[in-house]
């Protein structure tokens, strides 16, 4: 088991522990890591509960918490107000207090919606990530953002709010679908592109897939554990997203629109790819800096997606994707900040108009209808 300190200047220090059969160790790192708890509730879905609940269950009341379970329709379309609102009403019905928990078991949509809710009841009680997708081991359980959509937009009511300890059983990843553990390499991907190319290169060489949980797990669960590094070094510069933490929405600007235009049914990782090779092939077309991007690097970005089982196509136009992003939540007045790539493993936020916007947008597609053709 690996375990990864996240030290952030303003919020307590917690761990984030990787490895196998770490569901059954779930009461005792919950123990440590909210010493003062007696109730503790487990927010989980309908496709996760069936699978795991009853395991998480088991090791809390053995570690001595009163246990109780919410569990919310599975689904992106089911993160919402109304489902926020009702794992609200739970936690007051079994009356949690301040010193009490809750445990997130689940997907990213689970993990936001669990620790908004923890953020804002009793004005903030102490929460507990067990991520069990790909996706949000490496991304959403870390860095403390959580927060549901509303109709205009993705993530646009929510909260910063860092949990006491993240849970990332490997083990898990065994019962995803092929789409779904893909969908998480969409931000694998992603951390190479942005901050290490010695990672990009090593997927490029080894793609994270199922033959890789069966034949080097070991190697997964350390994949696994440099993105979560990556995550912790940028979140502890810049915890509320004034800087250099934007540099983790490379290729979101895009791919959230994408993601808006398909009403939530394509996977955010599948939309943050394709975002990724439309911002890196329209920012180069645009003029962005272009005298010092690898000549290669929007095909290179493409063919890892595409290696990992990523559709980097967009079937959307212009005006549809600009329509979505208006309602982006990082939007300042007529403009946005845009991550630029340069070369595997660096980029640039630079701010854009939305009328460059709109350009980058339409040479990207213009480049990915060329290829295609």
């Amino acid at each position: 088991m690996a375990e990864i300190t996240i030290d952030i200047p303003v919020s307590t220090p917690y761990r984030v522990h990787v490895g196998t059969r770490l569901l059954e160790a779930a009461g005792s790192i919950a123990r440590n890591a909210v010493p003062r708890a007696h109730k503790v509730a487990i927010v989980t879905d309908t496709n996760v509960g069936p699978l795991y609940a009853h395991i998480v269950r088991d090791g809390l009341e053995e570690a001595g918490f009163d246990v109780a379970t919410h569990v919310v329709t599975a689904g992106e379309e089911h993160k919402t107000l109304a489902t926020y609102g009702s794992i609200l009403e739970s936690l007051a019905a079994e009356e949690l207090d301040r010193s009490d928990a809750v445990v997130a078991l689940g997907g990213g949509v689970v993990g936001d919606m669990a620790g908004f809710a923890a953020a804002t009841y009793m004005r903030g009680i102490a929460y507990i990530q067990m991520p069990t997708t790909l996706l949000a081991m490496v991304d959403s359980s870390v860095g403390g953002k959580c927060a549901v959509d509303l109709s205009c937009g993705k993530n646009l009511a929510g909260a910063f709010w860092q949990p006491a300890a993240v849970i990332a059983d490997v083990g898990c990843l065994g019962t995803l679908t092929p789409e779904r553990l893909a969908d998480g390499c969409g931000e694998v991907v992603k951390h190479g592109a942005i901050a290490d190319r010695e990672l990009f290169e090593l997927l490029e060489k080894t793609p994270f897939t199922f033959d890789l949980l069966v034949h080097d797990l070991s190697l997964a669960a350390a994949i696994i554990a440099r993105n979560i590094e990556i995550k912790r070094d940028v979140v502890a510069a810049d915890e509320r997203e004034g800087g250099i933490r934007k540099i983790l929405n490379f290729g979101h600007s895009i791919g959230h629109a994408i993601e808006a235009r398909s009403g939530y049914t394509r996977g955010h990782g599948s939309c943050v790819a394709a975002g990724m090779v439309a911002m890196a092939r329209g920012s180069r077309r645009a003029g962005w800096n272009a005298s010092d991007l690898e000549d290669d690097l929007a095909e290179r970005i493409d063919a890892l997606c595409r290696a990992h089982g990523l559709d980097t196509g967009c079937p959307y136009g212009t005006d549809e994707l600009m329509e979505a992003a208006l309602h982006d939540k990082k939007r300042q007045g007529d403009a946005i900040d845009l991550v630029i790539p340069h070369s595997i493993g660096a980029v640039s936020i630079e701010r854009c108009e939305f009328e460059q916007l709109r350009a980058i947008i339409e040479l990207g597609l213009a480049a990915q209808a060329g290829d295609a053709a």
